[in-house]
């Protein structure tokens, strides 16, 4: 499956874009799964200028590891070149390829960043918990709803656990998975976009 993740990024707008929302997902390979069934963007972006950043190997902040010689931006990178576009809603679905040990103070500096790029609401997705490291990884997301009163988690661990949404190596989403992120994460923005 990684073969044909190497990086996706892809705009939903809706018919007036300058009339809707704009809401940014930055990702890493098993959100570019998001790419890759039409249906799942087109349910997710409905009524929504949608842009969806997912690169393989993509980390939080630590520099991303390389994959077929591509070495993506980290979000933290995606964050602050696109700072002032990114609309007022950012969902953020990083953490497969971090350490547990960084992971906390990389969150707060993607947050301090995202407010100076004029982000308002940030949703951040929870890893599947396939190892400790993404349990532990979880344990920060979740914790950090109380520093960010501005952040909602996206419980992706309790939602998808016992579903056969995910491809061999039980992380990288199948198309049943990509529309069951889709229908996740819709009512989460839809609330995000009407706060921000």
């Amino acid at each position: 499956m990684l073969a044909c993740l190497a990086g996706v990024t892809l705009l939903v707008q809706a018919a007036s874009a300058a009339r809707t929302p704009r809401v940014t997902l930055i990702g890493d390979s098993v959100a570019a799964g998001l790419g890759f069934v039409p249906q799942a963007p087109r349910l997710l972006g409905r009524g929504l200028d949608l842009r969806l950043d997912a690169r393989v190997c993509r980390r939080l902040v630590a520099p991303s590891c390389t994959y077929r010689g591509d070495t993506p931006p980290t979000a933290l990178q995606v964050v602050q070149a696109k700072a002032g576009t990114m609309g007022r809603t950012v969902i953020v679905m990083v953490g497969y390829n971090d350490y547990a040990s960084g992971y906390p103070q990389g969150l707060d500096q993607m947050m301090r960043a995202l407010r100076r790029g004029g982000v308002r609401q940030v949703i951040w997705v929870t890893l599947g918990e396939t190892r400790g490291t993404y349990v532990e990884i979880n344990r920060v997301i979740r914790a950090a709803k109380r520093r960010w009163p501005e952040l909602t988690v996206a419980d992706w661990a309790s939602y998808s656990r016992g579903r056969g949404w995910f491809s061999g190596d039980g992380l990288h989403l199948t198309g049943s998975g990509a529309l069951g992120l889709a229908q996740l994460l819709r009512p989460l923005v839809l609330e995000a976009t009407k706060r921000s």
